[in-house]
């Protein structure tokens, strides 16, 4: 059915192992928009149900011991004895790795007498796109089948589905397969078989990394930290992706299921918030970003020499009804090129071998050049130039996400006030790195960076009813927008701000109008735009909430960072330690769980990452 609204995700099962992933209802079946089996860019299944005896098992609970891992338990009262106790079970044990998908099916019975049924399992194959499925449009692609008693191989365009049902035999019903099993379970006993999936496609872009195995020691802290953590650490490690020309080199994928790709913004906070725990993560993202570099002006695609990338895809990614088409690599980003800066200079300080740090030595002096060049004589800003890309470029980058506290939109071009920060701190800090390795340009940058700041400060601060603050932005004619936002949190640390008004803004940002108690929201409630489940405009964004408590405890905020993350422990706890892309901004003083944003993406890169910058400030004295 073509619905036109982007699916939910928020009562969803995943199962994911990057570029891999299946999504379904707590009963395992796959019959919800956004419910399917994807490899890479492509929804290979669009859907399954499972029928024992001719009717929908009853689902009684699903467990989830690690990511790519889930096991479903159902009841089937139509074989079972009339007595109360439930003495038939029926398990779906499902997991996923990379262009695999198995389920083991087990019929399980203590029942007096014997048990008959037959099991069938209809699948529908999809090959649909993704950015079809996000945006609820689109149909089946037309597809070929052969059939092979327990095989079944489905072929559409470069991509192909190859079904076995061990121990079963498929046949073709109408634009579904099902597949059958005919079972006897003998009290005491069980029969299992398993169905599996493999798919490949030839347009993919991107593969699975090397595996890897994180932990860290949570002796000591707060538990709810502490299983966040364990969790984070599974969810990253499989989010892992690499590009095939070189295997060896991983880096984060954005999320599940839109974002299973590299993305620059996303894959270099991800990689800086989880510096504690793997510098070589750091060091292979710059590897990544670096080969992907600008070289050349081409406003089709925003690329500019020195430029980090915004996403890579396989394709051309459209969004309909937004008139946004963007090509398969994409450098839409006003911020990564600085980002990528930081985390060198910070990968370096953390212990990454010089020789791969001086290799790059080549692609720092390009992105700095493209830092100073394009902020000229006054701010580094943004606009889409090629009138079908994102019209805002920074980490929000919806549509809506700059405007006035009256409400209105700010015409552009926008120069945000965090990526001036972000740009002061990756020259400082690129000078004092510079400087170490014996190479010249420190004096140059740190000059630049003084003259950056002190037109910040005459430019940026507004005065409004709830204090005085950095604007969320400069607009076209140079005015600061007004609003008070959490971007100004990212501002914290860099040392774009005085002492004093780091002060200021942590103050602001723990009130009552940005803090909800679950995290800091994106707007202030006193803004008109407010809405607690605006994507940009009063949502709480995990990975958001703790830079800024990162950038407040470098500022030697450490009481306020913890407020902040004790706010966050209570979201993460609320998600079962899966943290959302984001949720609602409403206050923890009216709700007891904060409300899922229907749509987030799970899991998301930088949200798990956020647990690790969440332990590093528990941890620091």
């Amino acid at each position: 059915m073509t619905s036109g609204r982007q699916p939910y995700l928020h009562d969803a099962v995943i199962a994911l192992a990057a570029p891999t992933q299946a999504w379904s209802r707590d009963t395992g079946d796959m019959v919800a928009p956004i419910d399917g089996v994807y490899h890479g860019d492509r929804r290979f299944i669009g859907g399954m149900a499972l029928r024992c005896a001719g009717a929908v098992p009853e689902p009684i609970g699903a467990a989830q011991p690690v990511i790519s891992h889930v096991v479903f338990d159902a009841t089937v009262r139509e074989i079972d004895d009339p007595s109360p106790d439930p003495h038939v079970r029926l398990t779906r044990d499902r997991s996923v790795s990379p262009g695999v998908f198995a389920e083991t099916i087990t019929l399980a019975s203590v029942a007096p007498d014997p048990v008959d049924a037959v099991v069938a399992l209809r699948v529908c194959p999809d090959f649909r796109q993704l950015q079809e499925v996000k945006a609820g449009l689109g149909a089946a692609r037309p597809w070929d089948v052969r059939l092979e008693g327990e095989n079944a191989t489905v072929t559409a365009e470069h991509a192909e589905l190859v079904l076995t049902a061990e121990g079963g035999a498929w046949r073709l019903s109408g634009d579904e397969l099902e597949a059958t099993w005919s079972l006897r379970v003998e009290p005491g006993d069980a029969a299992s078989f398993t169905l599996s999936a493999t798919m490949r496609d030839a347009e993919l872009v991107v593969q699975a990394a090397p595996p890897v195995s994180w932990s860290l020691p949570d002796a000591g802290v707060d538990p709810r930290l502490a299983a966040w953590v364990r969790t984070a650490l599974g969810d990253l490690a499989a989010l892992r992706l690499a590009l095939p020309d070189h295997p060896a080199d991983a880096f984060l994928a954005a999320g599940a299921p839109w974002f299973l790709t590299l993305f620059g913004r996303d894959s270099l906070w991800a990689a800086r918030l989880m510096l504690p725990v793997d510098v070589g993560l750091a060091a292979s993202t710059l590897r990544v970003l670096a080969r992907l570099q600008g070289t050349k002006d081409d406003p089709h695609t925003e690329e500019e020499p020195g430029k980090i990338a915004h996403e890579l895809r396989a394709g051309e990614f459209r969004m309909p009804g937004e008139g946004i088409v963007l090509p398969p690599l994409y450098y839409g980003t006003v911020d990564a090129t600085a980002l990528w800066v930081s985390l060198l200079v910070e990968a370096a300080d953390r212990g990454m071998p010089e020789p791969g740090v001086r290799e790059l030595l080549p692609n720092l002096r390009a992105a700095l050049d493209w830092i100073v060049r394009s902020a000229g004589d006054g701010f580094l800003s943004y606009i889409d130039r090629s009138g079908r890309g994102l019209a805002n470029q920074g980490w929000k980058d919806s549509g809506d996400s700059i405007q006035w506290r009256d409400g209105s939109l700010a015409d552009g071009p926008i120069a945000l006030c965090e990526v001036q920060g972000y740009a002061y701190e990756a020259a400082v800090g690129a000078a004092g790195l510079l400087d170490r390795l014996g190479e010249g340009g420190g004096d140059d940058l740190r000059s630049w960076a003084e003259t950056l700041r002190r037109r910040f400060a005459e430019s940026f601060w507004v005065e409004t009813p709830e204090g005085r603050y950095p604007g969320v932005a400069l607009d076209r004619d140079g005015r600061a927008v007004d609003t008070l936002t959490s971007n100004i949190g990212h501002l914290l640390g860099t040392g774009i701000l005085s002492p004093a008004e780091e002060r200021d803004v942590a103050r602001l940002l723990v009130g009552s109008s940005m803090s909800s108690g679950f995290g800091i929201r994106t707007l202030s409630t006193d803004a008109a735009g407010y809405w607690p489940l605006g994507y940009h405009r009063g949502s709480v964004w995990a990975h958001d909430s703790a830079i800024v408590a990162h950038g407040m405890l470098r500022a030697g905020l450490r009481t306020e960072a913890l407020e902040v993350v004790d706010g966050l422990l209570g979201a993460a706890t609320a998600f079962g330690y899966r943290m959302p892309e984001l949720h609602s901004g409403d206050s923890s003083a009216d709700r007891a769980v904060p409300a899922p944003y229907p749509a987030a993406c799970r899991p998301q890169a930088w949200s798990a990452a956020a647990a690790i910058t969440c332990l590093e400030i528990v941890r620091a004295g």
